[in-house]
This record gives structure tokens, C-alpha cells and sequence, in this order.
């Protein structure tokens, strides 16, 4: 059999070098990567699956299962994890001190569907008791006018959403306090430049998240690595291989930590952060495999049915090709 050449769309992670360069290197499959910006790899992938193996928003996937199209499955490998305290901003003027305080509030989001939007919501309303029905939602292109949702959603009568006008964007409708508070992953242009009028919900979000994390051992799941599933059907070794591969790269990421003769990523204090990270969260501290992160798999799954973005609850083994849930022993 010869090698299986896959299409593989994913940004450029560290966590994915090896495969990159090729020391690392799937049994009998070659990788064709293709690096391109997250949000067109989920927009294609979902409107078109354009690609054989792609990296996906985990909320995005969980409405695809839930609907059953398109049919992928993934391999419990995570390409982005990102706490997400960090991802609220408010308007300085709307009188917003602490999270309760958007209740009522105008906020606005660039998808519903977001992962990252999908976490806020889950814990603001887990940890702090503020309900997505409790504000007014405003969609739109955070930057650049025109967005629309990558998946139709059909949410419940009581939240209460609406796009921004048309030419506005809502970078520039939270600097002038038209909306008071943005969820976004992608910091909103005006706090990157230093306008006094943007700031974050949690200056000390570090902290905040760390709190979190001890709390509840979550470490939120951005994105997940799809197949599509005919490839699987002609090809089931397909999954377990990858899988391994992409485990096989991460090592080489942690090892890489390890040498500190020379920095490798370029950051002063690195060694400094591996080592604090670590203290806090494991030497594992970006673990595969679906044990390690049902937890968080479970959180995400019921914020999604909690917020009517899926119809029923998922179980966590039905995300994942079944031979990445096993290993063999010798």
C-alpha cells in the first residue's frame, strides 16, 4: 500500500512543527499543510469541507454532531486551549466594575456560535450567575464589517439577539459606547492601540483564570482536529495515526522547554513561565486524549445545550474516531 497523501489546514503551532518539517512523521500518510488563518480554515471546512483533516472551533463541531452534517469525527488532539477571562472588554463609561454588572448591558460578539464566546457565557453565568438571557446581544464583524455566523443557529425565544447596522463594525461601536461590552477572542483594535475608552472586564485576568483553573480544572478547549469521515470509512488506521503523530510533535515542544542553555522561543523569561506553569497545572500542561480532558469536554457540551446551540446532550465518546479511545498494552 502506498503512502495516503491528506490535505491538512491548520495554522502554524508550535505544537505541530515536527509534522511540519517532517521529523516527525504519520505512519503511511503524508501531511500536505496548508496554513492559512483559523477563521477561514473553520468557514471553509464547515460551508465546504475542503480538506481531509483540518483544525476546527470545538463549537462549530459540536453543532455539526448534534445535526449530523458535516460528518467528521475528530481525534482528541487540541490545537488551541485558551482561558477566557481575558476575552471580556467593556467600555470604561458604561459603569461596569464586575462581572454582574452586565446585566442589561449591550454586548456585542462576532459569532454567537464562537467557541470563545461559548466559554464566556458558560462562566458567567457558572461562576458568576449572569445568564445569556439576562443581556442584549449585537452580532457582527469585530474589524471589518459584514460578518455572519459560519453555522446558522437557531437559539431559544429568550435571547435576545440582533446584528449590528450595516458598514459598523464592533471595535468601533464599543469605543464610542454604542455597545457596552464585547466577547471576542481577538483583542478589539482600539484596546491594542490604548484608547482610554476600552478596557478589559478583568485587569488582573492572569490571576482570575489561574483561580478558575484550581476551582474547576478546566482548561478551555478552543479547537479540535476533524477528519472527515469518509476518509475514515476507506481508511480507519487513519485516526490512531495521526493521533500518535501528533503526540509524537508535542513531546518534542516540552523537550524543547527543557533545554535552557539557548531560549527557542522568544520570550525572556521562559524557563521562568514553563516552570510556573507546571506548578500550577502539571507537567502535562497540554494533555491529549479524551481522559484527561472530559472535564472540559463535559463543560463545553453542556454550556452548548445549556445555551440552545445543540439540541441534546453529546456524549463526550461519540466526538472521537473509537480507536483514538484505546490503547494496546504489551
Amino acid at each position: 500500500m502506498g503512502t495516503l497523501s491528506l490535505s491538512f489546514a491548520c495554522w502554524n503551532y508550535d505544537r505541530i512543527g515536527a509534522l511540519i518539517d517532517g521529523t516527525v512523521r504519520p505512519k503511511g500518510i503524508e501531511l500536505n499543510h496548508l496554513n492559512m488563518e483559523v477563521e477561514e480554515i473553520f468557514w471553509r471546512m464547515m460551508r465546504h469541507q475542503e480538506f481531509d483533516v483540518a483544525e476546527l472551533s470545538l463549537s462549530s463541531f459540536l453543532i455539526a454532531v448534534d445535526r449530523g452534517f458535516p460528518k467528521f469525527k475528530a481525534i482528541p488532539v487540541f490545537m488551541s486551549r485558551s482561558f477566557r477571562h481575558s476575552s471580556i472588554y467593556i467600555h470604561t463609561g458604561a459603569g461596569i466594575r464586575e462581572p454582574a454588572d452586565l446585566r442589561g448591558k449591550r454586548i456585542g460578539l462576532p459569532e454567537y456560535q464562537l467557541t470563545a464566546c461559548l466559554w464566556v457565557r458558560g462562566i458567567l453565568e457558572h461562576e458568576y450567575g449572569v445568564r445569556p438571557t439576562d443581556v442584549l446581544w449585537f452580532q457582527g464583524g469585530e474589524e471589518r464589517p459584514g460578518r455572519i455566523e459560519k453555522v446558522a443557529v437557531d437559539l431559544p425565544s429568550d435571547i435576545r439577539i440582533q446584528p449590528i447596522p450595516e458598514g459598523r463594525t464592533l471595535n468601533e461601536m464599543l469605543e464610542t459606547g454604542e455597545l457596552d461590552a464585547l466577547i471576542a477572542p481577538r483583542a478589539p483594535s482600539s484596546l491594542v492601540r490604548g484608547s482610554s475608552n476600552v478596557a478589559r472586564l478583568f485587569p488582573n485576568y492572569v490571576d482570575v483564570e489561574i483561580a478558575y483553573f484550581q476551582k474547576t480544572g478546566i482548561f478551555p478547549i478552543m479547537h479540535v482536529v476533524v477528519i472527515r469521515e469518509e476518509i475514515l470509512d476507506r481508511h480507519p488506521w487513519v485516526a490512531m495515526n495521526l493521533f500518535e503523530a501528533f503526540e509524537a510533535a508535542k513531546r518534542q515542544v516540552y523537550e524543547g522547554f527543557a533545554q535552557t542553555a539557548a531560549l527557542k522561543v522568544t520570550l525572556p523569561w521562559l524557563t521562568y513561565e514553563v516552570e510556573r506553569t507546571k506548578a500550577i497545572m502539571g507537567e502535562d500542561f497540554w494533555p491529549y486524549g479524551l481522559e484527561a480532558n472530559r472535564t472540559t469536554l463535559e463543560a463545553a457540551i453542556s454550556y452548548s445545550y445549556e445555551q440552545g446551540l445543540i439540541h441534546r446532550r453529546i456524549g463526550v465518546e461519540e466526538l472521537f474516531a473509537a480507536p483514538t479511545l484505546e490503547r494496546f498494552v504489551i
